[in-house]
């Protein structure tokens, strides 16, 4: 029997009718911008359409008390994207896009606020820009600690605090704020990191070079074969390296591009760390796991017992269940009494059957057990 047609949808009979082919004139280059305007004219037109579909699922989710966040849902939107992408645009352009058109959905219904260890354009702030876009109020603090606070005490809806780097190992301040306050990672920013030379000056002029110890630490190589005479002057943060480069006579800083172009300064020299693919993966926290998208990771922070063979029976609990660690950090506990605290990172969602009996067991042998967050596995941005 033959199937009826099914009735299309009230939301896709309001799609805007297709650009007529305009018809190319003598002139090329008037032809092809005749035509570009036409598709600008659809693409805004789709854009707010798709908005529209998204404030309809803000308002469901705010009705049943949803967040309207959702990091998990985001990435495998952008995971999408990249996937229909044929070209010639890059998949990170294109994400890119989507990247800006989902945080100004965002922003018609809910107005979020987001710390980050600042001032602006400093790494933290441009990995909170690659995982919220630009359509919500950033606040820049003064410190990791800060970031903490201001999502534990509801000042700031989500923060972003660096977790460890790819040179440099673990951020102690950041694991240190997780053993303290009970906040949650929902996303992760995988940030590639590259440091460059900022000056108002000649290279030959340069006489002090400002930046954070990391970053100094990460381009000790470069600096000691390009500028060996330099003084090393270490600051609160890359940002605040350019701004007193700006204002200090034959002073350099190393930053990113983005901080030289809003401090007035020239480029001097490009990718000047001395490991390539030198990364940072930033933490987002919050108040909430994010939901299992299928490419999930785990965090947990646990205690054990100060005996013989206590963390090797705890490592031997995802290994039981066929869980593959991705990240394993010892941090000291605070206090007299000498142990320490472990943060591991597994793959799958604290959801699955798997990770679930990990979990228990690890609670039948550990002191402690803290579950930190279930987050997708994110891309390598920047």
């Amino acid at each position: 029997m033959a199937k009826t047609p099914r009735k299309k949808s009230a939301a896709r009979s309001k799609l805007p009718p297709k650009a007529a082919p305009q018809k190319r004139s003598e002139d090329p280059l008037g032809g092809l911008r005749q035509e570009i305007d036409g598709l600008d004219r659809e693409l805004v037109a789709l854009m707010n359409r798709r908005a529209e579909c998204a404030r309809e699922i803000g308002h469901i989710k705010q009705s049943h008390n949803q967040q309207t966040y959702d990091p998990s849902r985001e990435e495998m939107v952008l995971g999408r994207v990249a996937e229909a992408n044929e070209g010639p645009l890059s998949d990170e352009s294109v994400k890119a896009v989507f990247r800006e058109i989902i945080s100004g959905s965002r922003a018609i219904e809910q107005h979020l606020r987001v710390a980050y260890l600042g001032p602006a354009w400093t790494y933290s702030h441009l990995a909170a820009i690659h995982r919220f876009g630009t359509s919500v109020e950033f606040v820049p603090v003064a410190s990791i600690s800060a970031v903490f606070e201001e999502v534990n005490s509801g000042h700031s809806h989500y923060g972003v605090a660096p977790l460890e780097n790819s040179t440099d190992g673990r951020i102690a301040d950041t694991l240190d704020n997780f053993a303290r306050l009970p906040v949650k990672i929902c996303a992760e920013v995988p940030l590639r990191i590259h440091h460059n030379l900022l000056a108002a000056c000649d290279r030959t002029e340069i006489e002090q070079v400002f930046s954070r110890p990391q970053a100094l630490s990460q381009c000790r190589n470069w600096l000691a074969r390009h500028l060996p005479t330099a003084r090393l002057v270490e600051v609160t943060s890359t940002s605040a390296a350019a701004e007193m480069a700006a204002a200090t006579p034959r002073s350099a800083a190393i930053a990113s591009r983005q901080a030289a172009v809003h401090h007035g300064l020239d480029l001097l020299a490009e990718e000047i760390e001395d490991i390539a693919g030198n990364s940072t993966r930033f933490a987002v926290i919050g108040h909430a796991d994010s939901g299992r998208t299928g490419r999930d990771k785990t965090s947990l922070m646990f205690e054990i017992e100060h005996k013989p063979g206590g963390l090797a029976d705890a490592l031997a609990v995802p290994k039981k269940q066929k869980l593959n660690l991705t990240w394993i950090e010892s941090f000291p506990m605070a206090g007299e009494e000498r142990g320490y605290v472990f943060f591991v990172e597994l793959e799958g969602h604290r959801t699955d059957p798997r990770v679930r009996r990990a979990i228990a067991s690890l609670e039948r042998r550990c002191r402690k057990v803290v579950v930190l967050g279930s987050y997708a596995m994110a891309s390598a941005v920047g």
